[in-house]
């Protein structure tokens, strides 16, 4: 959990639908943690509401944010730490978007390497609102394949 703060709190961000801030955070979890540790233990903890958040895009409309409170961002990023050794490794190797080790740069020293081996083709993808269209039943599915703690899933 301290690596977890420690990334939640370097990521800065806003505050959730609880207006609690990185700072006002600290202070929350000091008096709230071992309450929201039995929650968790226990199975009966559940994460607020996200606050929505239209951002402008440059070329008109707008993307919608969810904003999770800092203290389930903490939890979320928690989960990451331990879920993303399982669930990595069976991704695409050509995948570059938010894997560790893993940058911009890479993906475009492969789109060269690519280029110099003779492929004339690219093909960019840009799928509008893919998770807000992702079949939760095949993700699941899928998770359940690697992942045995059923409270997690």
């Amino acid at each position: 959990m301290a690596l977890a703060w420690k990334r939640v709190r370097a990521n800065r961000g806003s505050a959730g639908v609880d207006g609690r801030s990185i700072v006002d955070t600290t202070d929350y979890l000091k008096g709230h943690w071992p309450w929201i540790r039995e929650t968790l233990l226990d199975g009966s903890y559940r994460p607020m509401p996200v606050r929505r958040v239209q951002i402008p895009k440059p070329g008109g409309g707008v993307r919608e944010l969810g904003i999770p409170t800092v203290t389930d961002r903490l939890i979320q990023q928690a989960l990451l730490q331990v879920l993303q050794p399982i669930i990595d490794p069976t991704f695409s190797a050509h995948s570059y978007g938010f894997r560790p080790g893993r940058r911009a740069q890479d993906a475009v020293l492969m789109a060269r390497r690519h280029v110099q081996d003779g492929y004339r083709v690219v093909v960019d993808v840009d799928l509008e609102k893919f998770f807000d269209r992702v079949n939760h039943d095949i993700l699941m599915e899928r998770l359940s394949r690697r992942i045995d703690d059923k409270a997690v899933l």
